[in-house]
């Protein structure tokens, strides 16, 4: 399942960080971070879509703390 979504993240170099950390997590397919769209896209099993989304989000973040995705 790919689903697009709106975030808030503060630089480029944050978004790139996040993108490379999401796509590490079990069960990702593909993530896109776009600083300049504010665009979250998460592509991950359908079965765990939820769960993996929150871990995304957590994951992201650890890494920016200003990051959220508007769900």
């Amino acid at each position: 399942m790919k689903k697009k979504f709106k975030c808030e993240i503060d630089c480029a170099n944050c978004a790139a960080k996040v993108e490379e950390a999401v796509k590490k997590l079990e069960g990702v397919n593909d993530a896109k971070v776009n600083f300049l769209t504010q665009k979250f896209t998460l592509d991950a099993d359908d079965g765990r879509f939820e769960d993996i989304l929150q871990q995304a989000i957590a994951v992201g973040k650890k890494i920016e703390p200003d990051f959220s995705v508007a769900l």
